[in-house]
């Protein structure tokens, strides 16, 4: 027994301490198993619950791209159906902010700088503009040639975040015909962007700059589309998630005829100026061009600044001329009959008697001729654009009723037209005007030049378009458009509520003008009957600027037509009335062409 208590003792103990230990390891398991299932609990809380938005977010934005399609501009067309401005594919260069970190940009923008020639700052720019977690795709070229396209495609593994899509960009069928009338587009400038935000327009989105584009901007935009897709982790496409289309813009028709233009181009050529061609009796415009003039695809696609710097030194070709003031010179005498006539002062059957020069207030003022015309009456006057008929007019009648009368013709206000923002009003003078801005009061003879369209009267050429259709429609003032609509004419123009006499003494003046007078060189056998005035202008820098106005047929006008060469030299006979005869042969042939029944085919 002795000898086995010992034993019995020693296991005893042995097992006590075994037990503990085993307990102990199993007791510390378990405790930093639960401070690791805590630990990672409290993780996952706070990863899943606490920052969940903001992380299901970043997962989203590393997977998900949105793709914005811009909408296809809608299409210009000319009276007739014929396209002036639509769209064509072309393909343009985008990059996504996400796809690479900030610091990681630097050798994917200068190996795309060298791609498309485009400055490495340039790129830099848009990126930051965009902003480097933009989900949005980011323009940085358009237009860019198949040769690009090919490149890029060819150095995609150095291009992460690079992308070429196809998009439409404006196409303008007829080069620089009508530029003026049809505007360009172009990117939004960075001011543009920040001032147009509320209107939904975005980084890289393109608008109307000038024109028809700009004055129905909101019309021709349309709306934008896109497609939310996911991508893996080399940014290709798995699926698309959603899809919004696109609403095209609204197409817009033109008064303007597309042939007619075409041929007032031709006959003003390379000379500096402008044609306007309208429908006397509602006011339509049939044609207007302005040289020089600029090819509104050039603003397509990105242009160089050496094709910008090119275009700035080429005598101002974004001005259009059409709708800038200038001296109306002898075609203003058409005012001074009116003026003359309604102010009972005069009446239609006056003959006065004219003169080598008359002197006023001490300033001697000549007769264009220096020879005068012997005795006149008011169609006489016109016809040989006699200038000291005048002068003894404007002397009756005085600055009141003179510049009273200017103002009812439309002169020193805006047409209306709805280039608005590329008009002129012009300026009608008088003595306010001329205190303020000369420190100097009105003299008669600041009267006696206003009578001949000079002095500081200034008008545009689509003002003096406007004018001439007062005699030939009969006493109405046209507010000139070029939306085409089938409103009838009368919504279109206001009567200046003249006397009979008055329009009759001005039609057969304006006639006599090209039977006999100053405007011989537009007549022309085969057209019909031509009612017109001739003007021409000493220019403030030199030379002098020529005018010419004319309506056809002269008993019952379709078409005015009214062309001003600046700075041409020569008088508005020799070199307007040309012009003139050429735009009304285009318009009055085509007529004759389309009312000729085809002759059927001889048979056999």
């Amino acid at each position: 027994m002795t000898l086995l208590q010992p034993q019995l003792s020693t296991a005893s103990h042995s097992d006590t301490r075994t037990v503990g230990q085993r307990y102990r390891s199993v007791f510390l398991m378990l405790i930093i198993s639960i401070l690791l299932i805590g630990g990672l609990g409290s993780r996952l809380v706070y990863l899943q619950i606490i920052e969940g938005d903001r992380n299901r977010q970043l997962a989203d934005k590393n997977r998900i791209r949105l793709i914005p399609k811009s909408p296809e501009r809608g299409v210009i067309r000319d009276r007739k159906g014929r396209i002036l401005a639509g769209s064509r594919l072309s393909h343009s260069v985008f990059l996504w902010p996400l796809a690479r970190k900030k610091g990681e940009w630097t050798s994917t923008i200068k190996r795309l700088s060298q791609l498309l020639n485009v400055p490495e700052r340039v790129i830099l720019k848009r990126l930051e503009q965009a902003g480097y977690n933009s989900p949005f795709l980011v323009r940085v070229a358009r237009g860019i040639t198949p040769a690009q396209v090919t490149a890029i495609t060819e150095y995609a593994g150095e291009l992460e975040g690079v992308q070429v899509d196809a998009e439409a960009v404006r196409y303008y069928p007829n080069g620089d015909l009508a530029a003026h009338i049809l505007g360009y587009t172009g990117e939004l400038s960075d001011e543009e962007l920040e001032r147009r935000k509320d209107e939904g327009y975005r980084l890289g989105d393109v608008v109307g700059q000038m024109g028809i584009e700009l004055a129905f901007e909101n019309l021709l935009r349309g709306e934008r589309g896109g497609q939310q897709v996911e991508v893996d982790g080399a940014g290709q496409v798995i699926r698309i998630l959603g899809q919004k289309p696109t609403k095209a813009g609204q197409d817009v028709t033109l008064t303007i005829d597309l042939d007619l233009q075409k041929a007032a181009e031709k006959a003003l050529g390379n000379r500096k100026g402008a044609i306007v061609a309208i429908d006397p009796n509602n006011g339509a415009v049939l044609a207007m061009v302005s040289r020089p003039a600029f090819d509104p695809n050039l603003f397509s696609t990105r242009i160089t600044d050496a094709q910008w710097k090119q275009l700035q030194s080429a005598d101002h070709p974004f001005v259009n001329r059409a709708l800038q003031a200038f001296q109306p010179a002898s075609t203003f005498k058409i005012v001074t009959t009116v003026a003359a006539l309604e102010s009972g002062k005069f009446t239609p059957d006056t003959v006065l008697p004219t003169y080598p020069s008359l002197t006023i207030g001490g300033i001697v003022f000549n007769d264009w001729n220096r020879a005068g015309f012997g005795p006149l009456d008011f169609p006489g006057a016109m016809a040989w654009s006699s200038d000291t008929f005048f002068y003894q007019v404007a002397m009756t009648i005085g600055d009141t009723t003179l510049i009273d009368w200017t103002r009812r013709f439309g002169f020193g206000h805006k047409t209306g037209i709805e280039l608005g923002m590329e008009e002129a009003k012009g300026l009608v003078p008088n003595d306010a005007w001329k205190r303020q801005e000369l420190k100097e009061g009105w003299y008669l003879g600041d009267t006696v030049n206003m009578s001949i369209g000079q002095g500081f009267l200034l008008t545009t050429p689509l003002q003096v378009a406007v004018m001439f259709a007062v005699p030939a429609n009969g006493g109405f003032r046209v507010k000139p458009h070029l939306l085409k609509d089938n409103e009838e004419s009368k919504s279109w123009r206001e009567s200046l509520n003249l006397q009979q006499t008055t329009v009759e003494k001005l039609r057969r003046g304006l006639r006599e003008v090209v039977t006999y007078g100053t405007g011989g060189a537009v007549n022309d056998p085969t057209l019909p009957a031509i009612a017109g005035k001739s003007g021409t202008s000493e220019d403030v820098g030199g030379g002098s600027d020529t005018w010419f106005g004319a309506y056809a047929p002269a008993d019952k006008p379709q078409i005015i037509v009214v062309a001003f060469a600046e700075k041409s030299g020569g008088g508005g006979g020799s070199v307007g009335a040309p012009i003139v005869r050429q735009v009304l042969h285009a318009y009055f042939d085509k007529k004759l062409n389309q009312s000729t029944p085809a002759k059927p085919p001889a048979q056999q």
